[in-house]
């Protein structure tokens, strides 16, 4: 530190150029898999993801036997569609806690985690697509003096 930076140039040329970040490294168990976890609401899915035939299991059921609304499968399969990967993974998923919507948006976002675990390369595409941001909206509690979160009790003057 006895030499003085005076300029931009100067500190340019006293800053030693860090290496630049290594490509990331896929994170898999010794079985070939990636492990995730996803949340929303009050629900947590562990996810593991493997490469197969496309086939997806909730709680050790099939998909279209768990998540029997249409909409809640669409929601499951937009980050591997986002990516174009959709039959090309086998997905064990173990949910618990909320309902069928948060453990559904859970799910997503564990696929979402666990596909930019075995392949970092997605990382950017579902992060555009916005997939890998937690939603952390949960349900307001109730307060003392009130009906419920915000509604309070039916006034009365007499």
């Amino acid at each position: 530190m006895s030499e003085e930076v005076r300029t931009l140039e100067d500190l340019k040329e006293a800053v030693a150029p860090t290496a630049e970040a290594a490509p990331a490294e896929p994170k898999l168990d010794k079985y070939g898999r990636a492990y995730a976890t996803g949340k929303r609401k009050d629900a947590v899915a562990r996810v593991w993801i493997k490469p197969g035939s496309g086939r997806i299991s909730v709680n050790d059921k099939e998909l279209e036997v768990y998540f029997a609304r249409p909409v809640l499968r669409m929601m499951l399969r937009q980050p591997l569609v986002a990516t174009q990967r959709d039959n090309q993974f086998d997905i064990i998923v173990k949910v618990s806690g909320g309902g069928l919507s948060g453990q559904a948006g859970a799910v997503r976002h564990g696929i979402s985690k666990a596909l930019t675990y075995y392949e970092p390369g997605l990382r950017p595409t579902l992060k555009r697509a916005g997939f890998l941001t937690r939603d952390s909206r949960v349900v307001e509690r109730k307060k003392y003096g009130q009906a419920k979160a915000r509604r309070s009790f039916q006034f009365s003057k007499r």
